[in-house]
């Protein structure tokens, strides 16, 4: 048995020795006896995290020598013996639902700074959905997060911003939003799931923060009426490849109403009062 699988792996603290395998990697571990199902995916995370699209949907088999093949893992497995296991993904990708609830939600408010005023197309609508939005993130108790790219250079927030209750206005120099300050900011806030996102540009800092917060296992949603760019161009672009990676991209007044979810929600006609007026649709609907 010497030369058999696993030979060779770690067994320091009684542990039973197993060959992990994704892709083209196998790689020797050791598992405490009788460890299960949770155990052998945080083992498969830790040794292979960084290679793993999270969206996808995966199975773990387990090598059967009387098959002299692998099978899906058996229902209640645990641990007793050196074994070999391999985590396949399947290739349907799973569909992101998007639902919203105020306690696991936050929004993130990107660089609605002065400077770009002249430039944003539409920025007088983004400014008036943003609004919007911080209020009934006031009166729905979400957290804020705001953050002003370059102030010394491009001003701070507009003045029409309100920025009172908001949990953190950052200044960065980084394209994305996603600083140590704000990944700090998102722990101490139990249960967070979803952030929504706006500001601009769409391309550029709201792309960037998008596709990073993924990375790290939080639902994305961006309000499409209250995100722009320099160019329409790079709006519709980034709006349309960030909805391919399964990103939600969705309307103020969606999320507004998803938050609330019900017309008895103690605070409905408060939300109800801030979207009586169809928000402005920004030069969106002649793209579609």
């Amino acid at each position: 048995a010497g030369g058999g699988v696993g030979a060779g792996a770690p067994s320091g603290g009684g542990g039973v020795p197993v060959l992990f395998c994704f892709s083209v990697f196998a790689r020797p571990a050791s598992v405490p006896h009788g460890a299960g199902y949770d155990v052998l995916i945080q083992k498969f995370l830790s040794l292979y995290g960084d290679q793993l699209d999270m969206h996808r949907k995966f199975v773990v088999q387990l090598f059967a020598e009387e098959w002299g093949q692998y099978v899906d893992l058996p229902k209640g497995f645990a641990v007793s013996e050196r074994c070999k296991l391999r985590l396949v993904p399947l290739q349907i990708q799973l569909t992101t639902l998007g639902n919203l609830t105020p306690p696991s939600t936050v929004f993130f408010c990107c660089d609605m700074q002065e400077r770009f005023r002249p430039a944003i197309k539409y920025f007088g609508d983004i400014i008036s959905v943003g609004q919007r939005l911080l209020q009934g993130a006031r009166i729905l108790g979400i957290p804020v997060i705001i953050t002003e790219q370059y102030p010394k250079g491009l001003g701070s927030t507009v003045q029409e911003i309100d920025l009172t209750g908001v949990k953190l206005v950052l200044p960065k120099t980084k394209f994305s939003m996603v600083l140590p300050e704000v990944e700090a900011a998102l722990a101490e806030i139990p249960g967070v799931r979803s952030v929504v996102l706006f500001g601009v540009e769409t391309h550029v800092c709201i792309q960037q923060t998008a596709l990073e917060l993924v990375g790290r296992g939080i639902e994305v949603h961006i309000v499409a009426d209250a995100t722009s760019s320099r160019s329409m161009m790079d709006r519709m672009f980034a709006l349309e490849r960030l909805a391919r990676t399964g990103i939600i991209v969705t309307t103020s007044e969606a999320v507004l109403l998803q938050l609330v979810a019900d017309k008895d929600h103690p605070k409905f006609k408060e939300i109800q009062n801030l979207i009586k007026a169809s928000a402005p649709e920004s030069g969106l609907l002649s793209k579609v």
